[in-house]
């Protein structure tokens, strides 16, 4: 039997397979959770669910595009049809496009960026809504960033984005609190992989960011255990 704090849990992550995403799922999986990976990447999707089965998780793969709708409403059936429910969704998935001024930014990226930081975590939590509310039981955690609180400088789309996506989980913490459901905003500052790949297409950019040293603007956001 699979002991832990999240034993008989079952949980999807997005952007699993890499990064903070990777690291999450892995410690879900020692805390006896059972995890679907969602990934763009199917090699690095497979070779993230293999580490979870070999802590002893029960884990299962999902290849999906976090900007169509159909995908990420598909993995939230698959991680129903996999482990009997769906008992934590973390939406964690980006994928990046470099740095650019604002003058420059297209509708087209402004769209697509919108899409895997808002829309996919709409889409996602309104096809798990149900299950969680029939259990009076769920967690929601959504991953934003630091680079809007603080206003980083050539990622216009990104922090327009995840700043769309704290007001939008502050108002589902509110407003799904009678259901059992809590829904969390975190900003985590790691030197993921993400963000390896962030230094190495604008090495100029990251290392100005980290010579400022800025300190992160403090903000409140709604906790309901």
């Amino acid at each position: 039997m699979v002991e832990g704090r999240l034993a008989d849990r079952a949980a999807l992550i997005t952007g699993a397979a890499d990064g903070i995403g990777l690291g999450m799922a892995r410690r879900f999986a020692r805390e006896g959770a059972a995890v679907l990976v969602v990934d763009f990447d199917a090699d690095k999707g497979m070779e993230a669910t293999a580490q979870l089965r070999e802590l002893g998780a029960r884990a299962e793969f999902f290849r999906a595009d976090v900007t169509s709708k159909s995908d990420v409403t598909r993995s939230v059936a698959a991680c129903v049809d996999h482990f009997g429910g769906i008992d934590i969704l973390v939406n964690n998935a980006y994928r990046g496009a470099g740095t650019s001024r604002i003058e420059s930014k297209s509708d087209e990226l402004f769209e697509s960026c919108m899409d895997m930081c808002l829309y996919a975590a709409k889409w996602s939590m309104e096809a798990a809504f149900p299950h969680m509310r029939a259990r009076h039981w769920g967690r929601i955690i959504n991953v934003a960033s630091l680079n809007g609180v603080n206003a980083h400088m050539g990622t216009a789309e990104y922090n327009a984005g995840k700043e769309a996506l704290r007001a939008y989980t502050r108002t589902a913490a509110r407003e799904w609190a009678c259901y059992g459901i809590c829904a969390n905003i975190i900003c985590p500052a790691a030197a993921s992989a993400s963000y390896r790949r962030f230094k190495e297409m604008a090495p100029d950019v990251a290392a100005a960011r980290e010579a400022t040293k800025a300190k992160p603007i403090r903000t409140r956001n709604v906790l309901l255990n």
